[in-house]
């Protein structure tokens, strides 16, 4: 398994969903103070929101669902397809990639912000792996799918609190986490639709094949925009415009063909990077 097929494996045109939340995070909690970018655990942990936690979490997804994947031509082309011999070594990798990081957390990190990041461990792990294998379990699945990208936004909040030794409120924390596992319920449910025929194929029971495509969109659409209303308060007519946005997409989305739906997936990483950003210089400017 040489360097070009652990890249791919890894999804780096996906790593924005992990940096983002962690970004964001950050200039949560620290705002102006621009010497926290360059604080040793604040870069180290960057660089491990980059190609080690993406590894993690689509490794070990690839190396649990070959049964499915198979079946899917988009594991074939857009994405990797994991092959059952190639196992044992992609966890190998897996491990001696993030232990480092893990084991550095362990010795630097206060107690409650290590925790989130176990919980990002937790989430991102078992999603796929047995026994719990949350993808397999429709709801159950856009939570753990959800969760491992909120934890990495609230680690880095906590991060960065404890290295500024600034107070904070759990109750805004808390309306922030709700508000982000809403939209990344969001997210994965619709990236479940066009694997609905590939999942049912293989047996794999998600959100997707339970609810159908269009009550899936319809319920997309409504946690975009109980997202945008829990934020509000913080981010103002942003959280609308991009509620709207992204509420356009659910609705050109019902009367698509599978094919037209993949190609709008596609869009996807593009149009959260730009979510990001704005959500990014709205915090940082106001």
């Amino acid at each position: 398994m040489n360097l070009k097929r652990i890249l791919k494996i890894s999804r780096p045109r996906f790593w924005i969903y992990e940096i983002g939340p962690y970004i964001i995070g950050i200039v949560a909690a620290a705002q102006s103070t621009q010497s926290v970018w360059l604080v040793p655990s604040v870069i180290i942990f960057f660089i491990f929101f980059t190609y080690p936690a993406n590894i993690y979490i689509y490794g070990i997804n690839d190396a649990y669902d070959y049964e499915t994947d198979k079946l899917n031509p988009k594991k074939v082309s857009y994405e990797s397809l994991v092959l059952p011999r190639e196992r044992q070594r992609l966890f190998t990798h897996i491990f001696l990639v993030c232990l480092p990081f893990l084991l550095y957390g362990f010795l630097s990190l206060s107690i409650t912000t290590l925790i989130f990041l176990c919980l990002f461990f937790f989430f991102a792990g078992f999603y796929s792996a047995t026994p719990i294998r949350a993808k397999a379990r429709p709801f159950l699945d856009s939570i753990f799918s959800a969760g491992h990208y909120v934890m990495t936004g609230a680690f880095s909040y906590l991060l960065i609190t404890d290295i500024l030794n600034n107070s904070f409120s759990w109750t805004t924390l808390w309306i922030c986490i709700a508000a982000g596992m809403a939209w990344a319920i969001s997210m994965h449910a619709y990236s479940a639709v066009p694997d609905i025929k590939a999942d049912r194929d293989a047996h794999l029971e998600t959100i997707a094949t339970r609810l159908e495509k269009k009550k899936t969109i319809y319920l997309c659409a409504f946690l975009y925009a109980l997202s945008a209303a829990l934020t509000f308060p913080y981010l103002g007519y942003i959280s609308i415009a991009l509620g709207v946005v992204y509420a356009y997409f659910m609705y050109i989305s019902l009367n698509t063909t599978e094919g037209r739906l993949f190609k709008i997936y596609t869009y996807f990483p593009v149009i959260n990077t730009l979510a990001g950003m704005i959500v990014f210089f709205t915090i940082l400017l106001f």
